[in-house]
């Protein structure tokens, strides 16, 4: 993994000598939906508009929930819109021993520690009373600290990032900003609590390897849907434990079905019909609040670059309120 010898975010972005380097990172449970198009397309206009590489990385960690086909379609449904990333595509799957590194690291600094609660147990608990220690966000959903202090004779299941609150340090409290949400805080001590890094069937959990994969890969820019902004802070929080540095973020919004909800695989969202690739993208591209004309799919990516160009990119260099 890349060091970096500051962690505040933003500063392996734009601005500090570091070509700019952006990535899509779809998971293999099924084909891509109008949402994913959207992560998709403003990832990929973000990398070329601000003339860097692209790349796509296959998250898929959880084997159990992929489907088979599914990595190689997804990259099927990205060339059929134009969206080719640059070098070749990586795959999480072959990348475990950095995972395994960084998760030594952390226990080295005495921040992971194993964790025996099951899914029920954790219920439990949350049916439980609440105390000062729960948090600000109930005990629903921070974790109570059981296996801080040990397993009391139980098996170790999973593996936690013992998150620190001390009121001076306030390590826990990240703050960072987002270039289309404007600037963003949460205690993730409060807000989580210790947090999974892996979980009891071996497989590292999506936070430390996102964070490890970034950063090996130079990522400088994460462009993807709104739904991972609560995951940001304790990224963020990984990097600055793992001397890493952070890039910048942008969430595009959500694309929601008739009922309101997000669409996702896990609600049933229907694959892209991308009988017309233009017309997913033009689809795409409003959601993005993107105005771009072409009759071809090479004059409509242009055209939609050079928008984003004027609405994005060019806000960036503009001062903040």
């Amino acid at each position: 993994m890349r060091a970096a010898s500051a962690a505040t975010s933003g500063d392996a972005a734009l601005g500090n000598g570091v070509p700019y380097t952006g990535r899509f990172a779809p998971s293999p449970t099924g084909l891509l939906h109008a949402g994913s198009l959207v992560a998709a397309l403003a990832s990929w206009l973000d990398a070329r508009a601000n003339g860097g590489a692209w790349l796509v990385r296959i998250e898929d960690l959880d084997r159990q929930r992929n489907a088979v086909g599914a990595a190689e379609a997804i990259l099927g449904q990205l060339a059929r819109c134009g969206l080719h990333p640059d070098p070749p595509v990586t795959r999480q799957s072959e990348r475990t021993t950095l995972y395994e590194a960084a998760l030594a690291r952390l226990r080295t600094l005495g921040r992971a520690f194993p964790c025996a609660c099951s899914r029920r147990d954790l219920l439990l608990a949350a049916a439980a009373p609440p105390t000062p220690a729960a948090g600000e966000g109930g005990p629903e959903r921070v974790y109570p600290g059981t296996c801080r202090a040990g397993l009391g004779g139980k098996a170790a299941r999973s593996t936690r990032l013992r998150v620190e609150a001390h009121p001076r340090s306030r390590e826990s409290v990240i703050e960072w900003f987002d270039r289309r949400l404007g600037p963003q805080r949460q205690d993730v001590a409060l807000a989580v609590g210790d947090f999974v890094l892996q979980r009891a069937d071996g497989v590292f959990a999506y936070q430390l390897a996102v964070v490890v994969d970034d950063a090996e890969q130079g990522v400088t820019d994460v462009v993807r849907g709104e739904d991972l902004v609560d995951s940001t802070a304790r990224q963020i929080l990984l990097q600055r434990l793992l001397g890493l540095p952070t890039p910048r973020y942008l969430h595009t919004p959500l694309v929601r079905g008739a009922d309101g909800s997000k669409l996702s695989k896990q609600t049933g969202a229907l694959p892209l019909d991308l009988a017309d690739p233009l017309a997913a993208l033009r689809d795409a591209g409003a959601a993005l609040g993107i105005e771009a004309s072409g009759t071809h799919l090479a004059a409509w990516l242009e055209s939609a670059l050079a928008a984003w160009r004027e609405r994005i990119v060019r806000a960036d260099d503009r001062p903040r309120a």
